[in-house]
């Protein structure tokens, strides 16, 4: 699964991420919380993966694992460099690795604790600068103002500390020290999901302005569907540490091929009152990481499950033209989008 055109950025191949159950005063592994399950993914230059999906299915997991920021227990994970090779990040050495930090950058959820309470916006967008020998001294303090002003903050403010701003301008710090380094990749883990939803609109119209000004490449991570549509050109939707289904966002939306694809996009509210969309209760609880079942992990919740999804797991396979879904019956199934 991928694709192998000359302009994929990135390419996750097989990705897991166990962490070990220990138990007992010798701390014995008796199990494995399996928060990244065998994914594979790809984004192009240029673009914006959405990956979606419930809290607790391995969004942010992935997003760390990519950066390295968790090692991974498995799998590759393939990066373009400014040579136009593909690199295993998997497999750099610790100073290789720092070489390529300043390619790869994350903007984190929490705008109140991603901040250091002791720094100065000067000193935390220019951290980034002076670890990657990029700039120092006068040079540093100009490239500052220029970052400070791209996102939308008074360069007067540079001097303050984080406390004295909002959670919608702690989140613009976060992005322009993000942006400090000229990163080719960008991992925005649920950047809005702690803000106001006036704020947040201000945030996501914010990156896509950035994303045309910089050509940046976003892994945009979520739980919230209408954020999703509105940011991403393609979308992937994970469940219990696994990608079920991948497509186009309008594809996706329209045209879901995936039975957890068709209950996430029934709960999303219409502000149509004419459109009519039944709503797919799901019953039971999400799947156990540390104690998956056989086949199928969305089986014991599926209404159209059958007895090989409870011994077969499905792979993720491209059904369509650019549409990988993870399920037995993908091609027998007709499930409900969102109408257009």
């Amino acid at each position: 699964m991928g694709n192998n055109g000359n302009d994929t950025l990135l390419k996750v191949k097989s990705l897991k991420r166990y962490f070990p159950i220990e138990k007992g005063f010798w701390r014995k592994v008796v199990g494995y919380v399996k928060a990244v399950d065998d994914i594979n993914l790809y984004i192009k230059e240029g673009e914006t993966l959405g990956l979606v999906g419930e809290s607790g299915c391995g969004k942010t997991t992935t997003g760390r694992c990519i950066l390295r920021a968790i090692e991974p227990t498995e799998g590759e994970i393939l990066f373009k460099t400014e040579d136009d090779e593909m690199i295993d990040i998997v497999r750099l050495g610790k100073e290789e690795l720092r070489r390529m930090r300043k390619d790869m950058q994350m903007v984190f959820q929490d705008p109140y604790s991603s901040l250091d309470p002791r720094m100065t916006v000067l000193d935390i967008i220019g951290e980034p600068l002076l670890v990657n020998k990029i700039a120092k001294g006068k040079k540093l303090q100009e490239k500052v103002k220029d970052l400070v002003k791209v996102v939308g903050l008074n360069i007067k403010h540079l001097k303050r500390y984080p406390h004295a701003f909002s959670g919608g301008q702690r989140q613009r710090i976060g992005i322009a020290r993000a942006l400090a380094p000229n990163p080719k990749l960008v991992v925005a883990d649920e950047p809005v999901s702690a803000l106001d939803v006036s704020v947040q609109a201000q945030i996501l119209n914010l990156l896509q302005d950035l994303q045309k000004e910089f050509n940046l490449t976003y892994l945009f991570i979520a739980h919230d569907l209408s954020v999703i549509e509105h940011i991403s050109d393609r979308v992937a939707v994970m469940y219990v540490g696994k990608i079920v289904e991948m497509a186009e966002t309008e594809e996706l939306f329209l045209n879901p091929q995936h039975p957890y694809t068709e209950a996430l996009l029934s709960a999303v509210p219409k502000p149509d009152p004419r459109l009519k969309m039944e709503r797919v209760i799901l019953s039971g609880e999400v799947a156990n990481p540390a104690n998956p079942p056989s086949g199928c992990y969305f089986h014991p919740r599926c209404q159209y499950a059958k007895e090989t999804c409870k011994k077969e797991s499905p792979q993720l396979k491209e059904i369509n033209r650019g549409h990988h879904v993870s399920c037995h019956f993908a091609k027998e199934l007709s499930l409900q989008g969102i109408v257009a």
